[in-house]
């Protein structure tokens, strides 16, 4: 969330500690998994071939753990009929709210809208953003602050931030024919705060990030039961008790937007930092790094202090450029004052997240020649 102090309280320093723990278990279990690389045992993403990697199979690839099946979830291993479900009725509920509160994502998977409404601790989806938010049903209200939502097409993946928890949902179609939600697993204990969620689909595999302990945990799916499984950790010892919000997946590298003081760009299989790039205090709170065209788009939310009065949207074409004012503030393009949140591509548009105006939570725009156009108020 935009506001977060940086002082820690007991429990997050002894959700730290248990991330230590996990990462120390974690070495050791690769090790006493992988052993040699051999054909019987190296991950199948080592496998997988130009076309991408082999599907995860638990009973030959190394795993951490595995998740927990909900009780009264139509799953059990097994891949569940379509139908009702335990809780569900058959249909997802309408959403109770005519506003949204602090939402952080917009997302488009399989032919629908999801918007994160972290304040309201839900998750709504619709199949279109021109109908008012009081006509979209709600895919789960089983969270605390979620930030993100995430699918291969199978399953779905929330980060249920307070309670350091992803959440796995699976679709379901109702008697009507349409579309809810069905809760069948979940992994709890994932780090501390886990805020932002991608499907890396070259790698069939999830990046989860837990934004306070600099660790990266992967998760991977059995494609013949639908079982979810831990198979990596990976972390940046530097950004241990470092609020950061987001990662950006860039080709054989990987960016961290600043928490406190600089980017890291990184190696994506190693997560050994290639470079930092120091910010000014005025942009240290970032959210959100996007690359469109030439251009690197950063929302921030703070400045170094946690004053949200900084917030705003830049660009540049060089994030070393930054510490020179090598950069344009382009949030004026949005009425600004607000702060803006996460950034996601959708059908050949931009979706952005707001908070603090009132009447202004989504925005869409599109970028033609390089420059934002089209701005569009959605909700």
């Amino acid at each position: 969330m935009a506001g977060i102090k940086r002082s820690y309280g007991i429990r997050t320093v002894l959700l730290i500690l248990l991330f230590l723990l996990l990462m120390s278990a974690a070495g050791c279990a690769k090790e006493a998994l992988s052993g040699e690389p051999s054909s019987e045992n190296r991950p199948s993403s080592d496998t997988g071939g130009p076309s991408g990697p082999a599907p995860f199979d638990p009973s030959s690839d190394p795993y951490l753990r595995e998740s927990v099946l909900i009780a009264g979830a139509s799953s059990s291993g097994e891949k569940a009929e379509d139908g009702n479900a335990s809780g569900s009725g058959g249909a997802a509920p309408k959403n109770p709210c005519t506003e949204l509160s602090v939402p952080t994502q917009v997302q488009w998977i399989d032919g629908l809208y999801f918007i994160v409404d972290c304040y309201h601790d839900q998750v709504i989806f619709h199949e279109n953003t021109e109908d008012p938010l009081s006509e979209w049903s709600v895919m789960t209200s089983d969270i605390s602050r979620g930030h993100t939502v995430a699918s291969d097409g199978t399953v779905y993946l929330i980060d249920d931030t307070e309670n350091h928890r992803v959440l796995i949902m699976e679709k379901r179609t109702g008697s009507d024919g349409a579309p809810f939600f069905v809760p069948t697993q979940e992994f709890t204990e994932v780090g501390v705060r886990p805020h932002y969620i991608v499907y890396v689909e070259e790698e069939d595999t999830f990046y989860v990030w837990s934004s306070m302990s600099g660790g990266m945990y992967l998760f991977r799916r059995d494609h013949s039961t639908n079982r979810m499984y831990l198979t990596e950790l990976r972390s940046i010892d530097s950004l241990l008790g470092v609020y950061v919000r987001s990662f950006t997946v860039d080709g054989d590298g990987i960016w961290f937007v600043s928490g406190n003081q600089s980017i890291l760009y990184a190696d994506r299989k190693t997560f050994e930092i290639r470079k930092e790039y120091p910010v000014p205090e005025s942009m240290a709170g970032m959210i959100q790094l996007t690359r469109i065209g030439e251009w690197f788009y950063i929302t921030i939310s703070t400045d170094a202090s946690g004053d949200q009065s900084a917030a705003t949207m830049i660009r540049t074409k060089d994030p070393e450029g930054l510490m020179n004012g090598d950069y344009e503030d382009v949030y004026d393009r949005f009425i600004g004052g607000g702060t803006p949140y996460y950034l996601t591509p959708i059908n050949g548009r931009y979706y952005l997240t707001e908070h603090r105006i009132p009447g202004h939570s989504v925005w869409s725009f599109g970028i033609r020649n390089g420059e934002i156009e089209d701005v569009k108020a959605v909700y």
